[in-house]
């Protein structure tokens, strides 16, 4: 009998494909690997590869109709000879799967502390409410979920949030293994930290296997004592972690760690590429602003030379959280939460400004309140000299033409049940821009522009038969086909692999010169924010905290938060 806590064998998955065929396309092709008690394995590879769906063919999550063969043993009993009742005590006592869209795990009709609650009775009957509720409490505190969240639902917190608490529900039950697919996407390096820290110490403390699926590579680096890379279905390279980064046998594995470093080696290039060769040699505009020890107002710019595209002056998001009946009975007041808190900002033509700050800060209200798809509590947005906050609804459509916005998940912001050239072609029409033949050029000419050859073909896709880099892309040429002026990223490319996130990166600085545009670009990740802007703003709390030059935010922070994120921030070490 092994002694292996987890045991995959010459694993085998295929699809139900739409077409009857004899001949199986494998999306997991062969697999076999290992995980002792209390081992760290990081499993990486491109979108598309076969990581999540090695994980939920363990867990036995895939459709009925899924063609699997091979072997896969628990303690060594196998997975897929557990009666129906052993597999409910399998998943969450045994196993606890974190889903990377924390939304398929959350009811959203359900409170927070009702999922905790649910979960632990489910599974320990003979707990009471009040000992089950000390329990949930005490997971959700170390997920950094404080008690005044819990009779909230999961459509108020961010998306960072939500995350962290379906990180809860699966410690709630101490399991054995955790099977972590992309639990960090939506976090921010602080976070992330925070989180992968208590896991590897509940790991050892309790002897619990964690495998950790992945695109970040620095991050896997750091917190796993094993690595396998996979690509087109099978592993094709495992071992020490330190090893395969030292001395990566594969050629894909190599592909991996050089797209990885090539968003760090930014000081090889010259730092951000946004407006630098606009006035004196060498000089951008972030060389001209100078920085005050709290944040930077550049009080110096003169704005004779460069004016503003975008205007932020005294911004204000702030939400009241109703009170329940017991509450007003006792007359308690009303919560507020400042998500955008006296927010001031400005953003130059050409230029680049990344937004970072850990999740639930602030920054994608602060991007959604700067497009006015929410009013602002009070302060003022002006683009292009034009105040937005008193534009009439069709006024601010016509103005909207002008700034696009480019979502964090594209599968999310795409229909499914239209076309590749279809949702291309829908803000045409929805502006007057272009008859129907008139858009089907314009489509193809963007399809083509954004790295999707044969666009004839991608035209008549649909979202779902395309890779996570493809999606992005057609998201990104949805967003151009008005040509705006400003575009607003939000975690454009946190959820893409190393390799395409390096591709998109580069396509995204060809069309910024191409179309001469502006970026708002909201990310978590810091080294990405060095790879790419001219500016950095950090947040916290509602509130811009420390602006200023991407060089200087990276070699000489003021902001004790700015110091805190960059200290958390992973990084692959050069062999």
């Amino acid at each position: 009998m092994s002694k292996a806590l987890f045991c995959i064998d010459n694993l085998k998955v295929a699809y139900p494909q739409r077409q009857h065929t004899e001949q199986f396309n494998w999306a997991v092709d062969g697999v076999s690997l290992t995980l002792e008690p209390g081992e760290r394995l990081g499993l990486v590879g491109e979108s598309g590869c076969g990581k999540s769906t090695l994980g939920r063919a363990a867990m036995r999550l895939l459709p009925a109709s899924t063609q699997i063969q091979g072997r896969v043993t628990f303690a060594g009993q196998s997975v897929f000879d557990l009666t129906p009742t052993q597999l409910r005590q399998f998943r969450g006592e045994a196993v606890a799967l974190i889903f990377q869209d924390p939304m398929t795990r959350l009811d959203p009709l359900m409170t927070i502390g009702k999922h905790c609650i649910e979960t632990l009775k489910a599974h320990q009957h003979g707990l009471s409410s009040p000992e089950a509720k000390e329990k949930a409490l005490a997971t959700l505190e170390a997920v950094k979920i404080p008690a005044s969240r819990w009779n909230q639902y999961p459509h108020e917190f961010s998306g960072g949030m939500r995350q962290r608490v379906a990180i809860a529900l699966a410690l709630l039950l101490n399991p054995k293994l955790i099977v972590a697919d992309e639990p960090t996407t939506s976090l921010d390096v602080t976070v992330a930290a925070q989180i992968l820290k208590e896991l590897t110490r509940l790991c050892r403390e309790r002897e619990m296997a964690l495998l950790l699926i992945s695109h970040d590579l620095a991050l896997v680096g750091e917190y796993c004592d094993r690595i396998g890379v996979m690509y087109a279905g099978k592993l094709v390279e495992s071992g020490q972690s330190q090893t395969v980064f030292q001395q990566p046998q594969h050629q894909y594995t190599r592909s991996l760690l050089n797209a990885a470093l090539h968003i760090q080696a930014v000081e090889e290039r010259g730092q951000g590429s946004g407006i630098r060769d606009q006035g004196t040699k060498g000089e951008g505009i972030g060389d001209k602003i100078q920085k005050s020890a709290e944040f930077i107002i550049s009080p110096t710019f003169n704005t004779q030379y460069l004016t503003p595209l975008l205007k932020v002056k005294d911004l204000k998001q702030h939400y009241t959280l109703e009170r329940n009946f017991i509450e007003r009975l006792l007359k308690e007041e009303d919560q507020t939460i400042k998500a955008v808190d006296n927010v001031d900002l400005e953003l130059y033509p050409g230029e680049i400004l990344g937004l970072v700050g850990e999740s639930g800060c602030g920054k994608s209200t602060l991007s959604r309140t700067i497009l006015q798809l929410i009013r602002p509590t009070s302060g003022s947005v002006q683009f292009q000299g034009t105040e937005l906050t008193t534009l009439s609804p069709h006024s601010l459509r016509l103005a909207r033409r002008q700034m696009q916005m480019v979502f964090q998940d594209p599968h999310a912001c795409l229909n499914p049940a239209m076309t590749v050239g279809e949702s291309i072609a829908d803000p045409l029409f929805i502006h007057h821009l272009a008859s129907q033949r008139e858009a089907k050029v314009q489509v193809m000419q963007m399809l083509a522009r954004v790295g999707l050859i044969s666009p004839e073909e991608y035209y008549q896709r649909y979202p779902a038969d395309l890779s996570g880099g493809q999606q992005q892309r057609v998201a990104i040429a949805r967003a151009l086909i008005t040509h705006p002026k400003l575009l607003i990223c939000d975690e454009p490319v946190s959820m893409l692999d190393a390799s395409v996130q390096t591709q998109v990166l580069e396509l995204m600085l060809e069309l910024k010169r191409e179309f001469d545009l502006t970026y708002l670009f909201i990310t978590h990740d810091l080294w990405v924010a060095r790879f790419l802007c001219d500016r950095i703003a950090v947040m916290n709390a509602g509130r811009i905290v420390e602006l200023g030059p991407t060089q200087e935010i990276f070699s000489n922070p003021q902001h004790p938060y700015t110091q805190t994120l960059l200290q958390a921030a992973p990084m692959l070490a050069r062999t």
